[in-house]
């Protein structure tokens, strides 16, 4: 697909930053976040990182994947995550199928009106 920047995180960020530091940086920027960390929307100071940031993380699900296989998922799923990404305001966490399908795993309540 034309028109994807591919930023690899250790290339942007130190290869040991924790999540919380880098996540709201990613928000920041307007990119999103691919990973293959199935358990980052269970864990709650990264969930506070996401929200803080803004961030858009999608997903991949499978822990058995080899990276050709990710990388075509991932490919497979552009057309996808574009659409998902214009209809979901960010922040949000989406799962990834094998297939290239996306579907929301994680958005946060809005906070009530007083």
């Amino acid at each position: 697909m034309q028109g994807v920047e591919v930023h690899v995180h250790d290339d942007d960020f130190p290869q040991d930053a924790r999540d919380e530091e880098w996540l709201p940086e990613v928000g920041r920027r307007g990119w999103a976040v691919i990973t293959k960390d199935a358990k980052i929307r269970y864990r709650l100071t990264e969930q506070a990182a996401l929200i803080a940031g803004g961030v858009r993380a999608f997903i991949l699900t499978r822990g058995d994947l080899t990276g050709p296989e990710m990388a075509g998922i991932v490919v497979a799923a552009l057309p996808h995550i574009a659409r998902f990404s214009a209809r979901h305001e960010p922040p949000f966490i989406a799962r990834i199928a094998r297939s290239g399908r996306v579907q929301m795993l994680f958005k946060p309540r809005r906070p009530r009106r007083a």
